[in-house]
């Protein structure tokens, strides 16, 4: 049985939709924290049983008779992501998968500048150790993270963020399909991958330029100091700790992290990426 956690998320209920289209229902498990949420895969004759990374005992009966898992990094953040991560692999290991994969990022590393990089070097390094074949889909940054910006863009026809640095933009659609066909067939991808990402990089006056295009209208970049924007953000409600972890990703992006492509994410699909400019046509009419 081919099994995916954190099957009801943005990530993870594509990439069964893509998993069902390759296998038959029969074969196909997913591991959820609310099988409420998943009664429609249920009714499509997927095995659904819950779960949760936090609580290792659950595990064991989600992963029961497990040929591969994908485990989807868990949704939380600090040291507490690294201890859920690994006791999904281990569960994964112990069901006896027989190859376990999981969605790591293209700029996994354990001196990143933003945090969730860290998790996802650990979580790399316990997988390596399993001692079972896997597979580390180190994925693109979400194109869809854009829609964050996008609401203050089209109100004042500025997009006023720190500054930031050229991003290899990629659709969940393309990640999700990859994590499909990687699950379902190996799809050639063994060990740590190479990034899987869209073809080209865009900072965020790029991204501004194609929002004005589309909507027709002028949105200008403007570079904010990282302490200005952090105190705007806090008074407009945001946590401070969030403030703090989203001002990672923007040094991080300045720093280069994420300018990095890769011909693997279309070698594996057999076509194009799904541009960006597609991704925020598709974004806009929420925040329109």
């Amino acid at each position: 049985m081919l099994i995916v956690t954190g099957a009801t998320g943005q990530l993870g209920s594509r990439i069964v939709e893509r998993l069902l289209e390759r296998v038959p229902a029969d074969q196909v498990g997913v591991s959820v924290r609310d099988p409420s949420r998943a009664t429609s895969l249920a009714d499509r004759g997927v095995r659904v049983r819950a779960a949760d990374f936090t609580e290792p005992a659950t595990l064991a009966h989600a992963l029961e008779g497990a040929s591969r898992v994908l485990v989807l990094s868990a949704a939380i953040r600090g040291a507490g992501a690294v201890a859920a991560n690994l006791a999904a692999l281990d569960a994964a290991r112990d069901a006896g998968a027989e190859r376990v994969l999981y969605t790591s990022h293209q700029a996994a590393s354990p001196v990143s500048a933003f945090l969730p990089q860290h998790t996802h070097a650990a979580t790399e390094e316990h997988l390596a150790g399993l001692g079972v074949p896997f597979t580390a889909l180190r994925n693109g940054f979400y194109a869809s993270t854009l829609g964050l910006h996008l609401d203050e863009a089209l109100r004042t026809g500025r997009m006023a963020l720190p500054e930031d640095g050229p991003v290899s933009w990629t659709a969940h659609a393309d990640l999700a399909e990859a994590a499909a066909i990687a699950l379902a067939s190996g799809g050639g991808l063994d060990g740590v991958t190479a990034p899987l990402t869209a073809p080209h990089l865009l900072d965020l006056a790029d991204v501004a330029a194609v929002v004005a295009d589309l909507v027709g209208r002028p949105v200008t970049r403007v570079v904010v100091a990282d302490e200005e924007w952090a105190a705007s953000a806090v008074a407009r409600g945001m946590p401070p700790a969030a403030a703090e972890f989203t001002l990672g990703m923007f040094r991080a992006a300045r720093a280069g992290e994420f300018a990095v492509t890769d011909p693997a994410l279309e070698s594996v699909l057999g076509r194009p990426a799904v541009p960006v400019r597609e991704v925020l046509q598709g974004l806009l009419p929420q925040h329109a």
